[in-house]
């Protein structure tokens, strides 16, 4: 696997000058010196790392998920609650051996897998720490925590290295996607982007601990009004990705960072929206885990 390893390194690394990594495809030099539309440049640029506890309960366990938040995002969500961390405003750079140093620290701290947020855009340089740390010890699951919004062949180079896959499904509609996250194509890309996802690992699975080792874990963000389209989406993912797929049906959206400026969306979400979102879930598929 190492040495295959490698070959996939080389092959990414390649695509970041011009940079199409992610679906937006800016076509950035970015081992030239210039970022990406996402803010990315050449090197891994980070907001902290460390065990984090507020995760999905089978990430947790007992010693936490090992959690790595990069910086910068492919997305242009006017409601991100991580924007500070999205727009690179408290970003620093590493290293990918300091990357990989940061793997193997999470480990010796007794987290259950290494958790790696919002990680599309440094997909080459973490598959080299990855690389590093494996040949120093690292034996955690991985953990490809995004935002849906990927290409299905840079997902390809992640088979067989990616043990659970935590993407986000956020919007049904197109327009819905351009009005609040900058990318219309964002629907069909997430839709195909769930079903590499589902199809390299499955649907999520626990140890005798109850911690997921391998697998699929999806996210939905309920939003005011319906705007995400919640029902047609589960109805996607029961026909479509698993009627038995593991689902956290978020009630924690808030109107932070530019979504004042939008009025529809500039509240929280109602008991109300959040029971009928539910509700959608069930009646999608009554084997769906819900989170």
């Amino acid at each position: 696997m190492n040495h295959d390893l490698h070959d996939r390194i080389k092959r990414l690394k390649e695509r970041l000058s011009p940079c199409d990594i992610c679906p937006r495809e800016c076509g950035a030099d970015r081992l030239g010196g210039e970022t990406g539309q996402c803010g990315a440049g050449k090197e891994v640029a980070i907001s902290g790392y460390g065990p984090h506890f507020g995760e999905e309960r089978p990430l947790v366990g007992r010693g936490g998920s090992g959690t790595i938040f990069f910086a910068f995002c492919s997305l242009r969500c006017v409601f991100c609650q991580n924007y500070t961390t999205s727009r690179g405003r408290d970003a620093f750079e590493i290293s990918t051996s300091q990357l990989a140093d940061v793997m193997l620290r999470l480990q010796d701290r007794g987290c259950i897998n290494i958790n790696l947020v919002s990680p599309t855009h440094y997909t080459p340089q973490i598959l080299e720490a990855l690389y590093e740390a494996r040949s120093l010890g690292l034996n955690l699951p991985l953990v490809y925590n995004c935002s849906g919004y990927e290409k299905l062949d840079i997902l390809a180079e992640l088979d067989g290295v990616v043990d659970i896959y935590m993407p986000d499904i956020k919007y049904a509609d197109a327009e819905i996607a351009r009005g609040y996250s900058g990318v219309e194509d964002y629907p069909e890309v997430a839709r195909a982007a769930l079903q590499e996802m589902h199809r390299q690992v499955g649907d999520l699975q626990l140890n005798e601990n109850g911690e997921a080792v391998r697998g699929l874990l999806i996210r939905h963000l309920v939003m005011p009004g319906g705007l995400a389209g919640t029902a047609e989406l589960m109805e996607f993912i029961a026909r479509e990705i698993s009627p038995t797929s593991w689902i956290n049906v978020m009630d924690q959206y808030r109107p932070t960072y530019l979504a004042h400026r939008y009025p529809e969306i500039a509240r929280t979400i109602t008991r109300r929206e959040f029971e009928e979102a539910l509700h959608a879930t069930c009646q999608a598929s009554e084997g769906f885990h819900l989170l």
